[in-house]
């Protein structure tokens, strides 16, 4: 039976990781760092998955060396990475974990380009791909966008990374504080319409492999923060938009290209947070990357996942509902309370219980 080794088990993705392919017939292994969580995360008590502890944290230098002794334990098996520091530390040392497994990771550089939102917005405008305007001093319309170039590498938290200014008051005293963060703030116009997301994996020949599209239907906060509710549909544009623009930076792996209507706005190369939808809506994304991980070849079939799936992340989609409320939008607030009867709980699975229990006692524990 081939192991594949899911890393970084704190993060939500990896509980739906471990289920697809434990389904799909691996044995999984999920790793989490001692450090960077307290106990053990939800998904070790998942029924298809193995929980397996390293010490220290995914920041320490020998962290590489740590987590290539857990691989040496098995015969060649894939690796998934699953948070952004583990991906960085495979990807920088890429010699030393290709002898003891197989792995589809993007180059530093290329990760390094794609983290940057500066340079995906130059060129996405290259390639012909829609781009939100970008202002260079005060912007002469509103609402704008203020963002930095690179949040997530500077520890920030996903609805931190960037913030809206609807006047030229706010601009002023929003930019002021983003420079604490950045000395040279992003600024762009707010492009009105749903968020999308195309989600592709690229082999190591640059061949497309799978692809997933959806769009949000509600975030918290409600002004733009992480997606809480989302639904699959299926946009051939939109996937030849990501393509293109991926490969252009020579990117390999797992990646979600974000847009707003066909506007390009950033690039997550990494499992991203919705990536549970997957999944939910059926694809076979998780087994097609570690089928091409370990070296077969996976022909492209498109839309091969249920269109029109809606999934929520039960807690969060709550609070994004009451916020929408408290905000005055009555109508879609009280729709995203109804959907608890309409919308499947994206990680809820009745072969799993326990580590479904798990995650909400350790959304609540986090939140208190």
């Amino acid at each position: 039976m081939k192991t594949v080794v899911l890393t970084d088990g704190k993060y939500r993705s990896s509980i739906a990781a471990a289920r697809a392919l434990g389904r799909a017939g691996y044995r999984v292994v999920v790793t989490q760092t001692n450090d960077d969580v307290g106990g053990a995360p939800p998904v070790f008590s998942s029924v298809f998955a193995t929980g397996l502890r390293i010490p220290g944290s995914v920041n320490d230098p020998d962290y590489p060396e740590r987590l290539v002794s857990v691989l040496r334990s098995f015969e060649r098996p894939v690796l998934f990475p699953v948070g952004a520091a583990t991906l960085a530390a495979v990807a920088a040392r890429r010699e030393l974990f290709s002898e003891f497994a197989d792995f589809i990771v993007a180059d530093p550089d290329a990760l390094d380009k794609l983290n940057d939102k500066k340079a995906v917005h130059d060129r996405a405008e290259s390639l012909g791909i829609p781009v939100p305007r970008e202002y260079d001093g005060a912007p002469d319309r509103f609402p704008v966008i203020i963002k930095p170039h690179c949040g997530e590498k500077l520890g920030l938290k996903a609805a931190d990374r960037y913030t809206v200014a609807k006047n030229a008051d706010e601009f002023e005293k929003k930019y002021e504080k983003m420079k604490e963060y950045d000395p040279s703030p992003i600024v762009q116009e707010k492009i009105a319409g749903d968020g999308r997301g195309a989600s592709l994996l690229i082999g190591r020949d640059g061949e497309l492999i799978s692809a997933i599209c959806h769009r949000r239907l509600r975030e918290y906060p409600s002004s733009g923060g992480p997606s809480t509710c989302c639904v699959t549909e299926y946009d051939e544009g939109l996937i030849d938009s990501a393509y293109r623009l991926l490969l252009s930076f020579g990117f390999r792996g797992i990646a979600m290209v974000e847009f707003k209507g066909d506007a390009v706005l950033e690039v997550n190369p990494r499992v991203w947070g919705t990536f549970p939808l997957t999944v939910f809506a059926g694809s076979r994304f998780c087994e097609n990357y570690t089928r091409a991980a370990a070296g077969e070849r996976v022909e492209y079939v498109p839309a091969d996942y249920e269109i029109g799936k809606k999934m929520r992340f039960f807690v969060n989609d709550l609070a994004a509902s009451a916020d929408l409320i408290r905000h005055g939008r009555i109508r879609a607030g009280f729709s995203g309370l109804l959907d608890v009867f309409r919308v499947g709980e994206a990680l809820k699975d009745k072969e799993d219980r326990t580590a479904y229990k798990k995650y909400i006692r350790s959304y609540f524990k986090k939140q208190s």
